[in-house]
């Protein structure tokens, strides 16, 4: 077996009970090993040959192993560098941009001033029952215009410091997080891109998955505490104070929407990091699928075998949690249409009926381009994610599943 000179990228090993996630930061690419294998890979990556790593093993494992084998599995996941490249390792990356920033939102006097704001709003809510979250809160005004308008911009900034927050409690520990725009189903959506997450304890990722919610519950606090000061004495709200409403209800429905659980959200990857998996969502989705197929392939009879999903490309912790995960699929499912119906579905009724009573006043009116501007904006944001989803399923229409006969 020769030695053919490995060199490695810069890998990070992170223990988790009797397995070990190794990956490289800089792309976000890990995969979990057991301790042997974690073991034999850090003997190579510190340049021993291959045959004194083979040699290693079986003495203090007992049993052989194939490290060619071993080292085409390490190339596949990208962990090594090609034999004698002369390209120069990646420099060491510096302390994050707004690391000393983020330290300072996440300081003990800052989760203070959080708490602060989340009681006082508290205390406004229980005061006055018109200020809690409520779909009339949406039309707050009788423009159409201005109510699209000011929830479609209004929500950006506050979508985007929701991802940011994500970010900053990344760079607190030190990774080079990023922001981007993706889309998740028919909504325009900020990302964040923590590549080194799995590169710290697990202890330590709850915080960048939470970080969002817990801007989302502040920025509720604060546009409920802004609307309760700008009422008036005799218990008015004037148009400001509404538009804070509108606002607060638009993220109290964000805050709803992360308990669907099925759409990865971030209580999702919370949950799935106190569980201990990596890849929760998927492993299940397999596991229900096959079920379903095996169990429609017992009642056609004559007819080939169901071709069902190789399960053993996720660890045997994601498997054992994905065989009863999969059912909460089902449940986020019927969740999604009780949050459309009860949330999303009186505010679009509003919308359909305000609109088509603007468009029967005739073209002369201007109720009439009020409610035709609103339908050309509204049509515009629903076009705009549509056309991301279907530039997205193009780029993973590759992506194929491993499949196996039954």
């Amino acid at each position: 077996m020769a030695d053919t000179g490995l060199e490695f990228h810069p890998l990070s090993f992170v223990t988790e009970g009797t397995d070990v996630v190794v990956g490289r930061a800089d792309t976000g690419t890990y995969a979990v090993l057991p301790d042997d294998g974690a073991a034999l890979l850090r003997r190579l990556s510190a340049g021993v040959s291959r045959d004194e790593a083979a040699a290693w093993y079986e003495h203090c494992y007992g049993e052989p192993v194939d490290v060619d084998d071993f080292v085409a599995t390490l190339h596949e996941l990208g962990f090594l560098r090609a034999a004698g490249s002369t390209a120069a390792a990646p420099a060491p990356l510096g302390p994050p941009r707004f690391q000393r920033l983020a330290r300072a939102l996440f300081s003990a006097p800052a989760w203070l001033l959080y708490a602060a704001l989340v009681a006082a709003a508290a205390i406004a809510l229980a005061r006055h029952p018109d200020l809690r979250p409520a779909s009339s809160h949406v039309y707050f005004t009788g423009s159409l215009t201005t109510v699209t308008l000011v929830l479609i911009f209004g929500q950006l900034p506050l979508a985007a410091l929701h991802e940011s927050y994500h970010v900053l409690a990344g760079q607190r520990l030190g990774l080079h997080s990023s922001l981007g725009v993706s889309n998740r189903y028919n909504y325009v959506v900020f990302e964040t891109r923590t590549n080194g997450l799995y590169s710290v304890p697990r202890r330590r990722r709850y915080l960048p998955f939470l970080a969002g919610m817990v801007v989302d519950v502040v920025a509720f606090a604060a546009l409920a505490l802004l609307a309760a000061a700008l009422r008036t004495p005799g218990g008015t709200i004037p148009l400001a104070g509404r538009v804070c409403l509108a606002l607060s209800f638009a993220v109290a429905a964000r805050l709803g929407w992360q308990l669907l659980l099925h759409l990865r959200t971030d209580l999702y990857y919370v949950l799935s990091t106190a569980l201990n998996c990596y890849d929760l969502h998927e492993a299940s989705k397999a596991i229900f699928a096959n079920r379903i197929r095996r169990r429609t392939g017992r009642l056609r009879a004559g007819r080939p075998s169901p071709r069902l999903v190789d399960e053993t490309q996720w660890t045997d912790r994601d498997r054992r949690i994905g065989a009863w995960y999969g059912w909460l699929i089902a449940v986020g499912f019927t969740a999604t249409i009780g949050l459309a119906v009860f949330v999303t579905g009186p505010v679009a009724v509003t919308f359909v009926a305000r609109t088509v009573s603007g468009v029967a006043t005739g073209a002369g009116t201007w109720h009439f381009w009020d409610s035709l501007v609103s339908l050309v904006v509204f049509t515009v944001q629903i076009a705009l994610p549509a056309t991301l989803a279907l530039r997205k399923r193009r780029h993973r229409s590759g992506r194929k599943p491993k499949l196996v006969n039954a």
